[in-house]
């Protein structure tokens, strides 16, 4: 009987020792499943940060490209002003700069094209109401003529590359006419 009771004894143990193992591999399962979901979502958030890297350096260079000229630009402008100018003061009718008026029409003309191929647009607002984005009011004057806040004169032209403002177009607004008082008839 001491003997059957060895053999039940060894078998609890080694049952005990079976159970203990399951147990141990169980919970090394459990350890290694936690640890394979934390890699997997590191991978994922290491995709995505990679992306959005790649995403941003994609904008940067196209930004690159399409701002580059910015600067370039921005110096040409008072020469374009200039031409303008002197075709502004020069009479169309005096016969004798009849040929230098000409040349500065065609050279303005040219440069306003390339400067065209280039996205760079012209902001030539007269009429339209003001607009504070891309409008920098200089001086306001009374108009019955028009709706208040419209634009009455241009002095200089703005521009704008690609969609960005370069420079505002300065321009007079105007403004409703003041109410006239009655006048009182101080001899009454």
């Amino acid at each position: 009987m001491a003997d059957e009771q060895t053999v039940d004894t060894q078998n609890l143990d080694a049952d005990q020792t079976a159970q203990d193992s399951g147990n141990d591999l169980a919970a090394r399962v459990q350890v290694l499943e936690e640890q394979l979901a934390g890699a997997q979502d590191q991978a994922l958030r290491v995709a995505a940060d990679l992306q959005n890297v790649r995403r941003r350096a994609e904008q940067d260079v196209e930004k690159a490209h399409k701002f580059a000229l910015e600067k370039f630009a921005g110096d040409l402008l008072p020469i374009i002003d200039s031409l303008e100018r002197g075709l502004e003061l020069s009479s169309p009718d005096d016969e004798s700069i009849r040929p230098m008026r000409e040349g500065i029409e065609l050279t303005l003309k040219m440069f306003q094209d390339t400067l065209k191929r280039y996205q760079l647009e012209a902001i030539d607002p007269h009429g339209e109401p003001f607009n504070a984005v891309q409008h920098q009011a200089m001086a306001m004057q009374e108009s019955a003529d028009v709706e208040p806040n419209s634009v009455l004169k241009v002095f200089q032209k703005g521009y704008q590359l690609n969609g960005r403002l370069l420079r505002p177009a300065m321009v007079v607004v105007s403004k409703a006419p003041a109410p006239v008082s009655p006048s009182i008839d101080e001899q009454a």
